[in-house]
């Protein structure tokens, strides 16, 4: 009997060390960040206490003449408090012009926080509010750092989800004009746009689509509209995969880009107070 007793106890220790990790991975799939696998994103942080770990998210743009541009930008979320995460990035790119016209660098550090004001109602949607701050590190970063805001709303009906955002970024336009595939990382004056999404909770996949406009931080260029598509699957109760495409609709450059990520969710038990173990 006291054998017994303390294998049930050892299971309850061990149970309550996973949940709290696996109940806020499991439904990973139906969270939809920035980038992952469109621009516009949902107004839900990642669950407190828990950590979000982008594995290696990719991105590949083809711009005018020819220029590939391959992103790389891990990632790590830590839900630090009720309905707020942090987030810290570091974007690296490479650039193929073609022949030995070929760089590799870092394109900046990217920091954010995003909070959550409420929950969805029948009458109110969720709204959320970010903030973020592009630093100038590395050699494809920009040339002073960049902080934005954006304003997150998400409605959910019977038949889809639905997502606006709206972004602006502070600060004094470059001191050069980039060459087509050497922006690594886009920054916009601002940026405002919808996505719809369709949920398969049996299948634990999201579909998703956006449509969103762009005006670029120089000023002299044109207000660009994108549009894109993309799905994510839960591939366990810890990992979500997701990948996406889309296209730069106006404009000279009229370039397109693939996106394929994964992300892995967990917590760290001595970080979760312990009457909620």
């Amino acid at each position: 009997m006291r054998r017994n007793i303390l294998t049930v106890a050892s299971l309850a220790t061990l149970f309550g060390f996973i949940v709290p990790a696996t109940a806020a991975a499991q439904t990973d799939y139906y969270n939809t960040d920035l980038g992952r696998p469109v621009v516009i994103e949902d107004a839900y942080p990642t669950e407190r206490y828990a950590f979000e770990l982008q594995l290696a998210p990719v991105r590949l743009e083809r711009s005018g003449g020819g220029v590939y541009t391959w992103g790389i930008e891990p990632e790590i979320a830590y839900g630090i408090l009720p309905r707020t995460h942090v987030e810290v990035g570091a974007p690296l790119a490479f650039i193929d012009a073609g022949g030995d016209a070929q760089e590799f660098g870092l394109a900046g550090i990217d920091l954010s926080v995003l909070h959550n004001l409420n929950t969805e109602t029948a009458g109110l949607p969720a709204f959320g509010i970010a903030a973020g701050v592009l630093l100038p590190v590395g050699e494809f970063a920009p040339d002073r750092a960049y902080p934005s805001a954006k304003a997150i709303a998400t409605r959910t009906f019977g038949f889809a989800r639905f997502h606006v955002n709206g972004l602006y970024t502070f600060g004094s336009e470059p001191d050069r004009e980039l060459d087509p595939g050497e922006e690594a990382v886009e920054t916009s004056r601002w940026l405002a746009g919808v996505a719809v999404d369709k949920t398969f909770p049996l299948r634990a996949m999201l579909l998703i689509g956006n449509v969103y406009a762009r005006q670029p931080i120089l000023e002299d260029e044109d207000l660009e509209w994108n549009a894109g598509a993309g799905l994510r699957y839960q591939l366990s109760p810890r990992l979500a995969i997701d990948g996406g495409a889309g296209r730069r609709l106006t404009g000279e450059d009229q370039a397109w880009f693939l996106t394929f990520g994964a992300a892995y969710a967990f917590a760290i038990r001595s970080l979760i107070p312990a009457p909620l173990r």
